[in-house]
């Protein structure tokens, strides 16, 4: 594995570093992250065509982006793959709204389902997609388990929208997945949330899709209100202190999951991802240092499945993590890198959404506020 690094700020485009002997013709997959209106106005589709003509080339917006142990905003950061042994295929297809997600997740596992599948990347529009049912489809559909991982595309804090796209310029409305194919290629992943749980667990007794209505028989808004205390008043926005531990089933490992809006006529919350009648739940809040602890943790994990120092690290983090740490969310990239040490190139971005199995075991899912560390390494 080859690889060479790019990033692109105040109008210029600058190389990072490259593995001795990459040839940009012979890179098969190139990953761009970008700030969004960068993204629009650069149309970068041409230039890194150009560069990598072989290349599957995916593009899609963030809330930050990642090269090497630094985390920038307002750039669009580049990282061309030159596999030796591994086949990369890609398949792109349109969403409109999020009751489609089940379906493209199941499209998109057809095709690119194949014996020698190693691993796929999901990087979908952030604004109108399920990510869990996504996320489920592609898992339900597949002929055997592989590690599922990605994220969804974000738009820094504004939440107006996101872009995606492959082998174009990124536009609205897509879901982009990139199938790695060859038993060559090994593929480690850790996934932490450092965030502390508080009170106790407690069932969800009514909900719709990703609307939570009432928990223990109680209006779900008025009883989270109770425990944020002088930060209820702060409500939409202190609720990315406050986020949600979900377990579906007694035997699952815990999500995140993170509150996007507040309905104070029906007493709700939405969330981004979905709150089945009968879960169990529990409030979290922020610990600034278990957060970049947790970092650590998920690159130790990821590092101790594969076995082997690996070629490439791909983080993905969340935005309610980057608004949460402020000035330190650099650190828990930083840890990360320390984990791994020299060797591998590192990238990635702040997402709207991570995918990433929450242990060794476990199907790909969708989490929120939570640090996604996923290594490969060809053999």
């Amino acid at each position: 594995m080859k690889i060479r690094q790019a990033k692109f700020s105040n109008g210029n485009w600058e190389t990072m570093s490259e593995t001795p002997g990459f040839l940009p013709e012979k890179a098969s997959l190139v990953l761009a992250f970008g700030e969004r209106r960068i993204l629009e106005n650069t149309n970068p589709y041409q230039y890194l065509d150009q560069l990598f003509p072989e290349a599957q080339i995916i593009i899609n917006s963030t809330s930050g982006e990642i090269i090497g142990d630094k985390v920038y905003d307002d750039t669009i950061v580049v990282t061309a793959i030159e596999f030796e042994k591994t086949t990369v295929r890609t398949v792109q297809l349109d969403i409109t709204n999020h009751k489609e997600s089940y379906q493209v997740g199941e499209k998109l596992a057809k095709a690119l389902d194949e014996e020698n599948l190693q691993g796929i990347i999901l990087i979908s529009d952030g604004g109108v997609v399920n990510g869990s049912e996504l996320t489920n489809a592609t898992n339900r559909w597949l002929n055997r388990p592989v590690p599922v991982i990605g994220g969804l595309a974000g738009d820094g804090p504004r939440f107006e929208r996101t872009v995606v796209g492959v082998n174009q310029n990124p536009v609205s409305g897509k879901v982009v997945g990139i199938g790695l194919y060859g038993t060559d290629l090994k593929i480690g992943h850790g996934t932490m949330g450092g965030w502390d749980v508080f009170g106790p667990e407690r069932e969800v007794t009514k909900s719709v899709y990703n609307e939570l209505y009432q928990i223990d028989d109680r209006d779900a808004l008025d009883l989270y209100k109770d425990y944020l205390g002088r930060y209820a008043e702060g409500l939409p926005g202190t609720a990315l202190l406050f986020p949600l531990s979900i377990r579906v089933t007694p035997d699952s490992q815990p999500l995140v999951r993170t509150i996007l809006s507040i309905d104070e006529t029906k007493k709700s919350m939405t969330f981004a991802g979905d709150i089945p009648e009968g879960a169990s739940v529990r409030f979290m809040r922020a610990n600034l240092d278990r957060l970049v602890e947790a970092s650590a943790l998920a690159a130790q994990n990821a590092l101790t499945q594969l076995g082997k120092a690996p070629e490439l690290a791909l983080l993905i983090s969340c935005v309610g993590r980057k608004l949460v740490l402020g000035q330190r969310t650099e650190e828990e990239v930083e840890v990360a890198c320390e984990i791994f040490g020299s060797v591998p190139y590192m990238t990635g971005f702040y997402s709207y959404g991570e995918i990433a199995p929450a242990g060794p075991a476990s199907p790909g899912e969708l989490h929120n506020q939570t640090m996604t560390i996923t290594i490969l390494s060809e053999q």
